[in-house]
């Protein structure tokens, strides 16, 4: 049996020699290569970086407003009885679509 080998990609960067003595520093203080120290540090922030995007954070008031509105919703509207109108023409007319698709 084969051993999957996974894909590695390389990325490189040129910094001032400060910048370099003092990742090479931090490196050596936390028992990693620079390399190591870099990708783990930049690996952190991207995770930072895409949950500050992918999360949505409510304070606990808006939080019981929004779940008022789930359990209690307002009464349509004509604007929404109008788009219910059109998405129903819309799987009409689309009848062969990915409206339909069953698996």
């Amino acid at each position: 049996m084969g051993t999957a080998i996974a894909k590695q990609d390389r990325i490189g960067a040129r910094v001032p020699h400060e910048v370099y003595e003092t990742l090479c520093r931090a490196a050596e203080l936390s028992g990693a290569t620079v390399n190591q120290f870099l990708v783990q540090a930049a690996l952190k922030e991207a995770q930072t970086v895409i949950e500050r995007e992918d999360v949505i954070r409510l304070s606990s008031r808006d939080w019981n407003w929004m779940l008022d509105l789930m359990e209690n919703p307002g009464k349509p509207n004509a604007k929404l009885k109008a788009a219910m109108k059109r998405y129903q023409k819309a799987k009409r007319d689309d009848a062969d679509t990915a409206f339909n698709w069953k698996p």
